[in-house]
C-alpha cells in the first residue's frame, strides 16, 4: 500500500459533490422517539460527515488500485467476515465493494445448507465459491458457522464441531498454499450496542427483515456465543491465517479501520494505465432514426 501522503486528496467541495451517490447507502436507521436521545448521544462521538467521507473516498480509491493489481497479477483474495449479529459486517462489505467491479469483487452469503449439502464434506459447499485468478471474494459468514451458530444452537453435534476444528487448520493451509490471500475478520460490539441496534431494527420497517429468529436467540445465548467465539480464536487463529478483531460500536470508524487494515495486509502496487481518450463518433448522413412506439417506454411518473 502506498504511503498516506501520496494518496489523492479529496477536498470538502469534492466530497460534497459525491454525497448524492452515497446518500441512499448511508441512510441511517429510522429512530423511534423513545430511542432518539440514546441515538443522539452515540452520534456525538462518531466521525463528522466531512471527515468520514473524505477518508472513505481515499480508502475506496485505494481499493480500486488493489482491484487493478489483483486483475493484473491474477491474484486471489478471500476475506471472511464473521461476528455478532448486527455488528456491522454487512455495512463494511458494502463500503468495500461499493465502487469496485462486481466481476472482480463479489460477495458470498450462503443460505442454510440443503439436505443434500448436509450429507457432504462440510467444506464442500464453500469450495465452488473460492476465487479464480483475478478475483476477490468476501464471505458474509463462512465455514466458521460451525464453530459459532451451529455449535451454540445445536445444529451440529459435538463430534461434528470437533472434526471441524481438526480440519479447518489444514483446509486454510491448503488455501494459502494455493496462493490465496486469506484474511479473517471478527466484527465485535458490546452487549448494550447490540440491544440498541436490535431495537432500531424492530422499529424500522426497512430493516425488520434483518431480525431473524436466530438473531433473537443470540440475545438469549449471548454468553454461550462468547464462549464459542473465544474457543474459535484459541483453536483457529494461526500464523498462516490469524484472526483480526474489528471493534464495531462506532460504525464509521469500524468501516474505515477495516478497509485500512485490509489494504495494509496485501502487497499491492499501483498498476500504470494508458491515458484514455474518447474516440470521435461516426455519423452516417443517410441514417434516419425511427420513431419508437410509446408502449416501449417506461411511464414518467416522477
Amino acid at each position: 500500500m502506498r504511503d498516506r501522503d501520496s494518496k489523492p486528496k479529496f477536498t470538502a467541495k469534492f466530497v460534497s459533490g459525491l454525497l448524492e451517490d452515497t446518500f441512499e447507502l448511508e441512510l441511517e436507521d429510522t429512530i423511534p422517539p423513545e430511542l432518539q436521545h440514546n441515538y443522539l448521544e452515540r452520534q456525538k462521538s462518531t466521525l463528522k460527515n466531512d471527515t468520514y467521507y473524505k477518508y472513505l473516498l481515499e480508502l475506496q480509491s485505494e481499493l480500486i488500485k488493489l482491484q487493478d493489481w489483483v486483475v493484473a497479477t491474477n491474484s486471489k483474495i478471500v476475506i471472511l467476515c464473521e461476528g455478532r449479529d448486527s455488528a456491522g459486517k454487512g455495512g463494511v462489505i458494502k463500503r468495500i465493494t461499493q465502487r469496485m467491479d462486481p466481476r472482480v469483487s463479489r460477495i458470498v452469503a450462503l443460505p442454510k445448507p440443503t439436505e443434500r449439502e448436509m450429507t457432504q464434506w462440510y467444506f464442500q459447499r464453500f469450495v465452488p465459491h473460492l476465487p479464480s485468478g483475478g478475483e476477490i471474494v468476501l464471505f458474509d459468514r463462512s465455514w466458521y458457522n460451525r464453530a459459532g451458530v451451529e455449535k451454540v444452537m445445536g445444529f451440529a453435534t459435538n463430534k461434528e464441531v470437533e472434526q471441524f476444528f481438526k480440519d479447518v487448520i489444514e483446509f486454510e493451509k491448503m488455501l494459502v498454499r494455493a496462493d490465496i490471500i486469506l484474511l479473517k475478520y471478527w466484527f465485535s460490539i458490546t452487549d448494550e450496542e447490540q440491544q440498541f441496534r436490535f431495537m432500531l431494527r424492530i422499529h424500522d420497517p426497512l430493516k425488520q427483515w434483518k431480525l431473524s429468529e436466530m438473531d433473537l436467540q443470540s440475545r438469549i445465548k449471548w454468553e454461550e456465543y462468547t464462549k464459542a467465539k473465544e474457543e474459535m480464536f484459541e483453536r483457529t487463529s494461526t500464523d498462516v491465517a490469524p484472526w483480526y478483531i474489528v471493534e464495531g460500536n462506532d460504525k464509521r470508524r469500524e468501516r474505515l479501520n477495516c478497509i485500512s487494515h485490509i489494504l495494509s495486509k496485501i502487497p499491492y502496487v499501483e498498476i500504470p494505465h494508458q491515458k484514455i481518450s474518447l474516440p470521435e463518433r461516426q455519423f452516417n448522413p443517410d441514417y434516419e432514426r425511427r420513431t419508437l412506439p410509446d408502449t416501449l417506454y417506461v411511464p414518467k411518473i416522477f
